[in-house]
């Protein structure tokens, strides 16, 4: 048997195939349910509160402003040092 418009019998297959999905899709319908976990309520309580947070605390940026101003703030070299090496470490 010779075919001779390939094309069309190709479209044609492709169509009836294409129906056959959609009826098994409209057959087999079910509602989709998202349940968000504990964790995940937490997690975004907890990032909406850092969120709302100030970057910068102005009490304190106040202080020592006024510390410096005034001539009395004095920080230890090894005060420095210790944090340094703290914090290297705590990586």
């Amino acid at each position: 048997m010779r075919v001779d418009n390939y094309g069309q019998v190709a479209n044609a297959y492709k169509v009836s195939k294409a129906r056959k999905a959609e009826a098994v899709f409209k057959a087999n319908k079910v509602n989709d349910t998202v349940e968000i976990s504990n964790a995940a309520k937490t997690f975004q309580v907890t990032r909406t509160a850092v969120a709302a947070a100030p970057d910068i605390r102005e009490e304190k940026v106040a202080k020592l402003k006024a510390a410096i101003e005034e001539g009395t703030y004095t920080v230890s070299g090894r005060e420095i040092a210790d944090k340094l090496v703290e914090g290297y470490f705590a990586v």
